[in-house]
């Protein structure tokens, strides 16, 4: 099986089917990792689609210092943290739109099992920097080294920042009044 480097590498020299395949790989992760971070399943597929736009025209100064995986999700993080911006410039109330909650900008549109939304209603308690690196660990199964690539941080400050994540993800899990030692959140 060719690795993600070696299909950037072949696009980078003229092979088209190369980028499809690497589009292929990562069209449905980088959907998913839009849509759990906003509300909107059309605007998630926009952004995913502008992450391989970014790509193709960044792929010529691709250097393999990163993964392929790293570097696509690093272009990802990027276009959501401008959108973000962006969001906020742009008043909801301004435009006619709701405002919508941290609980609400967590979930997807697809109806989940009680146990998932429980889940998922906790992440959004989290703090921001809590619940993305559980995202990117967790849902996009990012390795340490690629999570502390993608945030520019030390390996050890993602390990301590994703123990004390899930610790703060489990206090919120763990029903009110119950002993410790029946927890029974997932994760």
């Amino acid at each position: 099986m060719t690795t993600d480097e070696q299909l950037l590498e072949n696009f980078q020299r003229g092979s088209r089917d190369a980028f499809a395949e690497l589009f292929r790989r990562y069209r449905d992760k980088m959907y998913g990792f839009f849509c759990r971070r906003t509300a909107n399943p059309a605007r998630a597929e926009e952004l995913a689609q502008e992450t391989f736009l970014a790509a193709l025209k960044a792929a010529p100064r691709f250097e393999p210092r990163a993964l392929v995986r790293t570097w696509l999700f690093g272009i990802a993080m990027n276009l959501l943290m401008a959108d973000r911006r962006k969001n906020v410039r742009q008043a909801p109330e301004a435009s006619g739109q709701p405002v919508q909650s941290k609980a609400e900008e967590a979930r997807t549109v697809d109806c989940d099992p009680a146990a998932a939304l429980w889940v998922r209603d906790a992440l959004a308690q989290l703090d921001d920097d809590h619940r993305e690196i559980l995202l990117l660990r967790e849902y996009e199964q990012l390795s340490y080294a690629e999570i502390a690539a993608l945030l520019e941080l030390p390996v050890n400050t993602v390990r301590s920042r994703l123990f004390r994540a899930r610790m703060a993800l489990k206090d919120l899990l763990v029903p009110h009044g119950a002993p410790r030692g029946t927890n029974a959140a997932v994760m």
